[in-house]
């Protein structure tokens, strides 16, 4: 059984998987997938786990009906999202005032809970031209330890199609006092759906 089942796929307060999960006391020693999920949670983003593609499907579908995005403008560089956004009616070919972006991401880095993207998956953007709403695909393989262990990926991954624009998103949410390890970023509601592919 996968962490992320123990953790989610318990309805008793008192279960095993949440005294090993502790939200105050995150563990160095932690496997990956505890350390990203403490740490993406703590910097404010959105984490959906899912098991297979149909619940990637439904989970999308509360997103957009949570947030009333139907028959909105959406960015997004992926072939493999257009029938999912042409399915519910967004429109990708000429957005012109994206509501959100729906894209892969290169990794998941797991010591301090942000997402590794490349021109891949964004283009030439830079993280403030990008919507202030992001919805993330990527799967449990994709998580790693740190950032240099994403650019060895990186550079294993694409041998002659180097991407350019190599970038994480780290803050989710605003800061209500901010500091100065977050001067320069900008904040984005982002989700993320999690497909457990281990």
């Amino acid at each position: 059984m996968s962490l992320f089942r123990k953790i989610f796929g318990s309805n008793n307060p008192d279960s095993e998987a949440e005294k090993e999960f502790s939200k105050f006391s995150p563990d160095i020693n932690a496997p990956l997938d505890e350390q990203f999920i403490y740490n993406f949670k703590k910097n404010g983003g959105k984490f959906l786990y899912c098991e297979n593609t149909a619940e990637i499907k439904e989970q999308f579908e509360n997103i957009l009906e949570e947030n009333d995005w139907f028959e909105s403008d959406v960015l997004c560089y992926e072939s493999e999202f257009f029938s999912l956004l042409d399915e519910n009616k967004l429109n990708y070919v000429a957005a012109t005032n994206p509501k959100f972006l729906l894209a892969n991401c290169e990794n998941l880095i797991a010591d301090e809970g942000s997402i590794l993207f490349s021109s891949k998956q964004i283009k030439q953007n830079k993280p403030n031209e990008l919507p202030s709403n992001i919805i993330i695909k990527a799967n449990t393989s994709q998580l790693i330890a740190s950032k240099s262990d994403g650019l060895s990926v990186i550079k294993k991954k694409y041998i002659k199609d180097y991407p350019t624009n190599i970038t994480t998103i780290k803050y989710f949410e605003k800061a209500e006092e901010e500091d100065f390890t977050q001067y320069g970023s900008s904040a984005k509601n982002l989700y993320l759906l999690l497909l457990e592919d281990l």
